[in-house]
């Protein structure tokens, strides 16, 4: 177990039983997985200077709310006036944008740069905060990743955070195109920003 606490971004956090519930609403998968990004947002943000608590935390809750169910998804959209855009799309997108609103309420994080980092972290944006960038390579390198290009990428994180990014997206478009799945247009947004980092 480690000592992080995140006092620092949110006073009265208790991480115990944060986790705990984590626990209860994720598969076992799913929850090891947050911890992993939670550490690897956490060494990215130390490398690349940003703030590590907030990296830590938004790494750590990323997937908050990965597996809920779709009507829960949608009634967040509505009820919380988002782009109803949304709702044409899955919960591939909706557990990072829609998700931070359910992390907001359930867990009363107000801290926007943690927010947002769990917002961005499914489909990037053309303004990356350094905590959003960790947090968004965090999740695609982390160590139990395997998948053709995944040395590539973590050798694209040692170097510049920036160019990982950036080949995240491309590799992600790529995936997404080879597997005929439709593809949330703010990614491509964020592609068409970051791709001259790589």
């Amino acid at each position: 177990m480690t000592d992080f606490n995140y006092e620092e971004v949110k006073h009265d956090f208790d991480r115990d039983a944060v986790l705990d519930k984590m626990k209860k609403n994720l598969s076992d998968f799913r929850y090891t997985h947050c911890l992993r990004v939670e550490s690897v947002s956490r060494e990215l943000a130390v490398k690349y200077d940003a703030n590590v608590e907030k990296a830590g935390l938004a790494g750590l809750l990323h997937d908050y709310a990965k597996e809920r169910s779709d009507d829960e998804f949608k009634q967040v959209i509505k009820t919380k006036h988002l782009d109803s855009n949304l709702l044409n799309y899955n919960n591939a997108i909706w557990h990072g944008i829609v998700g931070a609103e359910i992390v907001k309420d359930e867990l009363n994080i107000a801290d926007e740069d943690v927010l947002n980092a769990i917002r961005r972290h499914t489909v990037g944006a053309t303004e990356m905060t350094q905590v959003d960038k960790c947090v968004f390579v965090a999740d695609f390198i982390e160590p139990k990743r395997d998948f053709p290009g995944i040395d590539e990428a973590r050798e694209y994180a040692e170097e510049s955070i920036d160019s990982a990014v950036a080949f995240e997206l491309k590799h992600s478009i790529a995936h997404l195109i080879d597997k005929n799945r439709e593809i949330y247009p703010a990614t491509f947004v964020s592609y068409n920003y970051w791709i001259n980092k790589l």
